[in-house]
């Protein structure tokens, strides 16, 4: 796979986590580790904004033997606000 944008969501069929990629749970994520995809995520879905942020919590909305899964690494565009 091509590298992808930083903080892309997929839909992915099967039933494991592309690499590079984390299934879109929820999980909170420590910001000092995550920098540049806080800096496109914030806040938005969770976490405390200061040590912590939240990936989107997409299970509930995978269609049958699929999941929605987000680019943890990939080509970085700084948002534009």
């Amino acid at each position: 796979m091509d590298d992808p944008y930083l903080a892309s969501i997929m839909l992915w069929p099967g039933t494991y986590v592309p690499e590079g990629f984390h299934l879109c749970d929820g999980t909170q994520l420590p910001i000092r580790d995550h920098q540049a995809l806080f800096s496109l995520l914030g806040q938005k879905f969770g976490g405390d904004g200061h040590t912590t942020f939240a990936l989107p919590d997409l299970r509930k909305e995978a269609p049958t033997g699929c999941m929605w899964v987000i680019a943890m690494q990939g080509i970085y565009l700084p948002r534009a606000d």
